[in-house]
């Protein structure tokens, strides 16, 4: 094989793993997890884009402590993200798959 063959042949691999990764980023937008805290008091929907779409609160907590439900935000929310997290690993690991890229190089392409 030439070298203009594996130049050719790199720039296909290029484009053909761009185009897997941008079509796992229209997937994520469309994705939701969800999450909650305080036994389901607080929960939060979020897309795997990191965009968070609802935060439901139940209205028995909203007469306690807004130190309290502040928590119980950040929880569901730290929550939300952390699942939105392995939702993007996972459908990046998938566009890049099959590429035969080195193990830790598909995170370059998040």
């Amino acid at each position: 094989m030439n070298l203009q063959a594996l130049m050719q042949q790199a720039q296909m691999m290029q484009k053909q793993v761009e185009t897997n990764v941008e079509n796992a980023k229209k997937r994520l937008a469309e994705q939701e997890v969800h999450a909650e805290a305080g036994n389901g008091l607080v929960k939060v929907t979020m897309n795997g884009k990191h965009v968070v779409k609802r935060i439901s609160i139940d209205p028995s907590l909203l007469q306690d402590d807004p130190d309290m439900i502040e928590d119980l935000i950040a929880a569901a929310i730290n929550d939300a993200v952390r699942q939105a997290d392995e939702l993007h690993e996972k459908e990046i690991a998938g566009a890049t798959s099959g590429m035969g890229l080195p193990p830790g190089m598909q995170g370059l392409f998040g």
